[in-house]
């Protein structure tokens, strides 16, 4: 059985995905360029197209790597190959929105817990997802301070180190994502309590993620970050 949401000192939060609603942002972004050219988009093909493409061999840290990746879908899409409008891709990131739960939650669960992200995005990115956010975090993590992305267990490591400097240990985290191949799974094989938000709950498929070798079952699982925090002040308050 899993621990009471009341047990733990740090919740840690994939943040692209979870909080921060890329699929709209880089989708909204390839509608407006398709709309500029007479083109007609199909966001949930693009969506797997990118998908594809951002885990191709040559695959840069991110959000650096969609120029490349928009070079690459740019022909399937009926888009113009053209550098400048991958670089308006990538610098798109700045203005991503969170999900419209995501702040409020955030700010809720910052008076229980300490608040951790774990992304797979590049420092300069993060500072621009964490002020959209309310900037509630009490540590970041990101590919620039690690050198690696999840699901790579070293990126965990890193997170495992800095609670254990602070004199706790990794059964005191909760890990929240909405990814299962970059987040649920490994949390499970690395032995720490997580939390489903599956915010695709009611769309077919994956999306933008990639989609894992086996489903992983949650400890916790809700379809929004606003469920979670009204169950943390449930448990609290019983």
């Amino acid at each position: 059985m899993p621990k009471s949401l009341a047990d733990f000192k740090y919740l840690s939060f994939d943040v692209v995905g979870t909080l921060i609603d890329f699929e709209s942002g880089l989708t909204d972004c390839l509608q407006q360029i398709a709309g500029e050219n007479g083109v007609t988009l199909d966001a949930e093909a693009a969506l797997t197209l990118y998908r594809a493409a951002r885990y191709l061999p040559d695959v840069g840290l991110f959000p650096d790597d969609l120029v490349r990746v928009y070079l690459v879908i740019a022909p399937e899409l009926g888009l113009p190959a053209d550098r400048a409008l991958g670089e308006r891709l990538r610098d798109s990131a700045k203005g991503w929105k969170a999900f419209p739960d995501s702040a409020k939650a955030l700010a809720q669960l910052a008076t229980r817990y300490r608040l951790i992200a774990m992304t797979n995005a590049q420092r300069w990115a993060f500072e621009c997802f964490s002020q959209e956010l309310g900037n509630p975090f009490y540590q970041g993590f990101t590919a620039d301070d690690t050198g690696t992305e999840k699901p790579d267990p070293a990126f965990f490591n890193y997170v495992f180190e800095f609670v254990q400097s602070e004199g706790n240990t990794k059964d005191d985290i909760l890990h929240v994502a909405q990814s299962q191949y970059h987040d649920i799974g490994i949390s499970r094989t690395l032995g720490m309590t997580n939390c489903w938000i599956e915010r695709r709950h009611a769309q077919k498929g994956y999306g933008g993620t990639i989609e894992p070798e086996n489903f992983t079952q949650p400890d916790f699982h809700f379809t929004s970050m606003a469920a979670l925090a009204d169950a943390v002040e449930e448990k609290h308050d019983a």
